[in-house]
C-alpha cells in the first residue's frame, strides 16, 4: 500500500483514573514511533471512550487531549457497557480513518503487537485478531473460567476466535459494512466474523495491569458468556428439546413399568423415589423455561431499538461524526 494509513487506536475506559496517566503516554508515543517509521499517517490518534465513569476519568482524558496532540476523547452519557463503548468508538472514528485497533487501557495487551497487526493489514487482511499466546498472567480461577467460556461458545455454535478478547484491527471498509448490524445486544467477538472479508490472527503477550483493579467480576464474565451464546446460537433451546424428548421417553417407560407392576401384583416404590422423579422433571422444566426466557428477553430488547450509545461530550480536538447519538 503506497499511502500511509490513518490509524485510530480506540480504548474504552470505565473508572480508570489510576491507569490513564500511566498508559496514555505509552499509547501516544507508540503512534508517534510508528508514524516516524512511515508505518502510519501523522493524522493517526488515540481515541479514548469514557463509558460513563464515576471518577475523574473524563477530566483526565480532557487534560491528556490538551497535552498530547494525538489524543482525543468522547464521553458517553452513562455507563453502557464495554462492548457498547467499543462500538461507539468504532462508529465515531470510521469516517476519519483507514484502520482502527481496539484495545484496553490497563496496559495488559502487548503494545508492540500494534505494528504486527499493521503488517498483517498491509498483506491484505481487513481484520486482524489479536490472540493471547498464553494465560500465565491469569489467576487459577480466571484462567480456567476463560478456557471454559471459549469451549462453551464453540460447542454452542458461536463462530468466535479462540483466546481473542477484543484486541483487534478492523479496516474502515469492514466498518462500513458492519454499520448495518443493528442489534442492541452487542457481542463484537461474535459479530465481526459474520461480516466476512479476509482475516488473520497474530499472537501477543499479556501482562499484568499497571495499576487499579479489573472491572470484570465473575458475575460480569458469566453474563458476558450468556450474552455471547444466546446472541448467536439457538443450540441451548434445541438442547432442551432433545432433553425433553429423553425425559418424556423415560417417563413413558416408567408409566408402562408401573402399569405392568400393578397388574402383576408387585409393589410400587414409595415416596422417596416418586419425589426424586418429580424434582428431576421439575428442575429440567425450570431450566428450560429460563433458557427460553433469556431469548425472549433479548427479543424484547431488540424490538425496542433503543440507541446502543449516546455521546454526551467530546474533547475540543475531536469533532466526531454524529450529533450525539446513533443514526
Amino acid at each position: 500500500m503506497s499511502e500511509r494509513p490513518v490509524l485510530y487506536l480506540i480504548i474504552p475506559c470505565f473508572n480508570e483514573e489510576e491507569v490513564l496517566p500511566l498508559t496514555a503516554p505509552a499509547f501516544s508515543e507508540e503512534l508517534v514511533r510508528l508514524a516516524g517509521k512511515g508505518r502510519i499517517s501523522d493524522d493517526s490518534c488515540v481515541l479514548f471512550v469514557d463509558d460513563g465513569s464515576k471518577d475523574r476519568t473524563w477530566e483526565i482524558i480532557r487534560e491528556l487531549s490538551e497535552k498530547y496532540s494525538n489524543i482525543k476523547g468522547i464521553s458517553e452519557s452513562r455507563n453502557m457497557g464495554h462492548q457498547n463503548a467499543l462500538l461507539a468508538g468504532l462508529m465515531e472514528a470510521k469516517s476519519s480513518c483507514d484502520i482502527t485497533i481496539t484495545t484496553d487501557c490497563d496496559g495488559q495487551n502487548e503494545i508492540a503487537a500494534i505494528e504486527r497487526m499493521i503488517d498483517a493489514y498491509e498483506e491484505g487482511n481487513e481484520i486482524v485478531y489479536g490472540v493471547r499466546k498464553d494465560r500465565k498472567s491469569d489467576g487459577f480461577f480466571k484462567k480456567h473460567t476463560a478456557q471454559l467460556f471459549y469451549r462453551l461458545t464453540r460447542l454452542m455454535g458461536v463462530d468466535m476466535i479462540y483466546n481473542h478478547a477484543d484486541y483487534r484491527l478492523v479496516s474502515s471498509r469492514v466498518l462500513d459494512e458492519f454499520e448495518d448490524f443493528r442489534e442492541v445486544n452487542v457481542f463484537l467477538r461474535g459479530m465481526f466474523p459474520l461480516v466476512g472479508f479476509r482475516s488473520t490472527t497474530i499472537e501477543y503477550e499479556m501482562d499484568k495491569r499497571v495499576a487499579g483493579k479489573t472491572h470484570y467480576s465473575a458475575r460480569k464474565m458469566f453474563h458476558f458468556a450468556i450474552d455471547g451464546v444466546t446472541s448467536f446460537s439457538i443450540k441451548p433451546v434445541r438442547a432442551f428439546t432433545v432433553i425433553g424428548f429423553i425425559v418424556s421417553l423415560g417417563s413413558f417407560i416408567g408409566i408402562i413399568w408401573t402399569v405392568i407392576d400393578y397388574f402383576t401384583g408387585g409393589t410400587v416404590s414409595g415416596y422417596a423415589s416418586l419425589m426424586c422423579i418429580i424434582c428431576f422433571v421439575a428442575g429440567i422444566q425450570l431450566i428450560g423455561i429460563g433458557v427460553i426466557g433469556e431469548y425472549i428477553g433479548k427479543i424484547y430488547m431488540e424490538v425496542k431499538k433503543r440507541p446502543r450509545y449516546i455521546i454526551s461530550d467530546r474533547t475540543e480536538n475531536f469533532d466526531g461524526k454524529f450529533d450525539g447519538k446513533e443514526d
